[in-house]
């Protein structure tokens, strides 16, 4: 390639063309334009005659001119030119060129900026006919030569991975190099390997080695620790430089279940400093949300931490049957449960009615015998979810009638009555000590100290299910701890007190361990090595180099020994794995990291990576040569006289074809939907029958007038919606009269529809057959209602109750007649619990629309007006019409106000100005 600045030629030969353009001037000089000859006899009048103005028997000069540019422009394009060409003298020369690449996470942050010089590298390779082969060393394959070109089309393909190269891949990779010469280039991550010394020699033995490195700062985030109740964030930095602030984002679920970022933090490398560390301060109900820590705008693997149940601080709540005594805190039922919990957990006090909103982890209930049927099903739902219902046994307990006859919901097994007690008529003799734990109980391996021992405990009735629900029984046999599954939680029963006035087991550390085991409190340090032989762990989801979370998919479960000390790979991705009973999270960045930059022998060249990238400029010069001989033809018509009627239009037309045209901004979906969403806008669906789609239109545009002269709410002009091919989203209201002939929706409308029921849109059902003495199912509109709302989630309904909100929504209603009146009309049934106060006219309902509104009054027709305002249709006659037709509109409006404020009439702060209304 010729170099002249900025630009450069990758056929410069051919700008000796531009040589030829002074005698090519001269001789379009020479040459007059061919003259026009015309036969016209009249012509003899004219001889003798002297014509003042003279006409150049030449072509203008700037016709030449743009000739010339024109020709200029071919040539120079021709010959190849390149903005900001790559003028490296290493890629002279005709041999092989592989680019080694260690496409670890650390390259990830500045990856676009590497595919950009890799593409540099591929046009000039591909100018000087070198072949090109690229070998990434976190995952080193078969080294293959090809065409620059046909190598520059498989670039989306070549990608980092979430891992650095390990010895064996670079040992591998040496392994893969061919034996015959070639040129590298090394596009480095810039960290340091021990790994990097072997295959330098090697590369530098085939042929010239040039390294690149990235500018960038490489930045890495160590997994979080639970420091004083508080979470503590290190962040380390390649290399020392000036002061940066950066920001920790905590990305997780919101209450709604939807991605979010839940926290942020400031972060500062002061000045000179490779690390900084920040503290934030979470809720725990926040904290247990956190998916993911990183660091914003690394776009790397190892500026993300996973957080796993080493991190995680359970919430657990506390119940005992009776009160703590002042004074008497060690015999407290509760007493001996916070010691060993306040570390690992957050607790929580109160009624269990009241903290079971807060969805906590596991309730304990200390000596609590019996619950309410309110709380009992509240518990039993909160345990179909997950929970655990850890109870502890007690005096109240064992005197109690709880789970004798039979089994309780809440109690894993059946009880004694009594219990038994060292001295008492069912007398040990002796304290029982603990059995040793088996193999399948979740205490196995457990070391029991020898001074625990069991005075008394409640005993558990013999049955065929006892054996399998026993988890840790004393040395004569009977069961200490019982457990059962409940759904997708378990309940959980300690047959000892949960103080030591039955046993000493709550003044051992054996205690706390067998809390732990249970999952009531996470353990706060990686497993051993010993307790993770024979476990296989399933990854939930991974990192990508980019520090994106991804689904694990089919990806095989991992050993435990190898989660813990294996190198991360191809095997091993940096995720959250899941074991039995609980997770841990393989992060690219330990606490054991050390980040030190790369040193580069003298020998060796290193440039840096943040190229300028070419661009050829072929193709904008042969475009402004184009345009140039089209502007030359326009003139040269127009110097010819030639340039009139349609030669002059199709010239102009030409021309401004190569102008640049406006792109549309808004298709006609996006004029729709701004038109919708710009105001208020009622809609009807379109059933094919004009005079039933004409009578929707007008009956929506008198609701409309209605609204707006009447309320705050202004709608637009109604809209007819093709249930197939029409966004609903855009209305609060769909009118559906229903017509023998309509079609049946498609699956994908119906889809539509439910979508539209289920977030907060509603449905008005117009059967128009309320003057029909079968109406209802036995009408033919009935009958095709029945067949068109069959496939839709419609909830139970019922006729709409006289303390239903769209009986007071604006106006206060008791009948909501149309066209015709005096029909039942049926909306959504309130739930069951909702049931009417004492002393209050309504009940206090939930804030939800009812998704359906179904009648037969024909509600459009009294609605409908024209233009001018006037009524379409008469109702009745005289006085009593009109006032039909007034409930009608008052019914509409409450219609309207009811789908745009919900059940927000339901509150009790309405009941005052309600009552004064009533005249109650």
């Amino acid at each position: 390639m010729t170099l002249f600045g900025l630009i450069g030629f990758t056929t410069p030969w051919l700008l000796l063309g531009l040589l030829a353009l002074p005698i090519l001037w001269i001789i379009l000089r020479a040459v007059p334009p061919a003259p026009i000859r015309r036969l016209f006899p009249g012509v003899v009048l004219l001889l003798g005659l002297k014509d003042e103005e003279q006409v150049t028997d030449r072509t203008p000069w700037w016709l030449l001119l743009i000739r010339l540019l024109a020709v200029a422009a071919v040539i120079i394009g021709l010959a190849g030119p390149i903005l900001n060409p790559d003028d490296r003298t290493e890629t002279a020369g005709n041999g092989p060129l592989l680019v080694v690449m260690d496409a670890s996470w650390a390259s990830a942050t500045d990856w676009r900026v590497r595919m950009n010089a890799l593409d540099g590298l591929l046009s000039e390779a591909g100018r000087d006919s070198r072949t090109v082969a690229v070998l990434r060393l976190t995952d080193p394959n078969a080294v293959q030569f090809l065409s620059a070109d046909v190598l520059r089309t498989r670039l989306t393909g070549i990608q980092p991975e979430p891992w650095e190269p390990s010895a064996e891949s670079v040992a591998r990779a040496i392994e893969l190099l061919p034996e015959t010469g070639f040129d590298s280039y090394w596009m480095s991550d810039g960290l340091a390997r021990d790994s990097r010394t072997g295959l330098l020699a090697a590369l530098e033995a085939r042929g010239r080695v040039t390294v690149f490195e990235a500018p960038h700062t490489v930045y890495a985030l160590e997994p979080a620790q639970v420091s004083d109740g508080n979470l503590l964030l290190t962040a380390r930095r390649l290399n020392d430089g000036p002061q940066v602030e950066l920001t920790l984002a905590g990305h997780g679920r919101d209450p709604a279940g939807n991605p979010a970022v839940l926290s942020r933090t400031p972060l500062t490398f002061e000045a000179g400093m490779t690390e900084a560390t920040s503290e934030i301060a979470l809720p725990a109900e926040l904290r247990a949300r956190i998916e993911r820590f990183e660091i914003e705008g690394a776009r790397s693997a190892g500026a993300v931490t996973l957080p796993d149940d080493s991190l995680r601080r359970r919430e657990v709540a506390l119940i005992a049957g009776s009160t703590d005594r002042e004074g008497l805190e060690l015999l407290s039922p509760l007493h001996y449960l916070h010691k060993a919990l306040i570390p690992t957990a957050d607790l929580l006090d109160g009624a269990l009615l009241d903290i079971l909103p807060a969805n906590p982890d596991v309730i304990i209930l200390a000596d609590v015998a019996t619950l309410s049927a309110a709380e009992e099903e509240a518990v039993l739902e909160w345990l179909d979810k997950g929970g655990m219902l850890l109870r502890f046994a007690g005096p109240r307990l064992a005197a109690s009638d709880i789970s004798r006859d039979r089994e309780d919901p809440l109690m894993p097994v059946r009880l004694r009555a009594g219990g038994r007690t060292v001295g008492g008529a069912m007398s040990w003799g002796e304290p029982k000590a603990l059995a040793p734990f088996d193999e399948d109980s979740p205490f196995f391996g457990l070391a029991i100290p020898a001074d625990v021992s069991v005075n008394s405990q409640v005993m558990a009735q013999p049955d065929p299910t006892l054996a399998s629900r026993v988890i840790a029984q004393l040395t004569d046999g009977t069961p200490l701890v019982t457990r059962k599954a409940v759904g997708q939680g378990q309940v959980v029963l300690v047959h000892v007190t949960a103080n030591a006035e039955w046993s000493s087991l709550p003044l051992s550390g054996l205690f706390v361990q067998m809390l732990e085991r249970l999952a009531v409190s996470s353990a706060t340090t990686q497993p051993e090595i010993a307790d993770m032989e024979g476990t296989v762990w399933q990854p939930v989801r991974v990192l990508d180099a980019f520090g994106r979370p991804r689904e694990a998919g089919t990806l095989p479960g991992v050993d435990g020994p190898a989660l813990i000390e294996a190198p991360l790979g191809p095997n091993l991705r940096p995720g959250l794995y899941q074991g039995e009973d609980r997770s841990l999270a393989r992060n690219v960045v330990t606490a054991d990291t050390v980040l030190t930059p790369v040193a580069w022998p003298e020998r060796i060249r290193v440039e840096g990576i943040s190229l300028p990238r070419e661009k050829p400029l072929a193709g904008w010069l042969l475009a402004g040569a184009i345009a140039l001989l089209l502007a030359d033809v326009i003139a040269s018509l127009a110097l010819s006289g030639r340039l009139r009627g349609p030669v002059s239009a199709a010239a102009i037309l030409a021309a401004l074809m190569l102008l640049p045209q406006d792109g549309q901004a808004q298709t006609a979906e996006d004029r729709i939907a701004i038109e919708a969403t710009a105001e208020v806008a009622l809609a009807y669906v379109i059933t094919g029958d004009k005079s039933v789609d004409d009578l929707s239109r007008a009956g929506l545009r008198g609701l409309a007038d209605t609204l707006y002269f009447r309320t705050s709410v202004e709608p637009g002009a109604p809209r007819g919606v093709d249930l197939e091919a029409d966004e609903l989203a855009f209305y609060p209201m769909l009118y559906w009269p229903i017509t023998q002939g309509q079609p049946t929706p498609s699956r994908e409308a119906y889809a539509k529809l439910n979508t539209y029921m289920r977030t907060g849109g509603m449905i008005v059902f117009d059967t128009r057959d309320a003057d029909i003495a079968g109406f209802g199912t036995a009408t033919p509109n009935g009958r095709r209602l029945r067949d068109l709302a069959a496939p839709l989630d419609i909830p139970p309904l019922e006729p709409v109750p006289a303390d239903h909100v769209l009986t007071r929504t604006f106006y206060l209603l008791q009948d909501f007649p149309g066209r015709y009146a005096g029909r039942e009309v049926w909306v959504e049934a309130a739930p069951p619990d909702a049931e009417l106060i004492e002393g209050m006219p309504f009940r206090d309902l939930n804030d939800n629309v009812t998704p359906v509104v179904i009648g037969g009054n024909d509600w459009a027709a009294a609605w409908a007006t024209d233009e001018q305002g006037n009524p379409l249709v008469q109702l009745g006659s005289g006085f009593t019409g009109e006032r039909q037709r007034e409930i009608a509109y008052r019914f509409g409006v409450n219609l309207v106000m009811h789908v745009l404020t919900g059940n927000y009439k339901s509150d009790q702060v309405h009941v005052p100005a309600l009552l004064d209304r009533l005249g109650q």
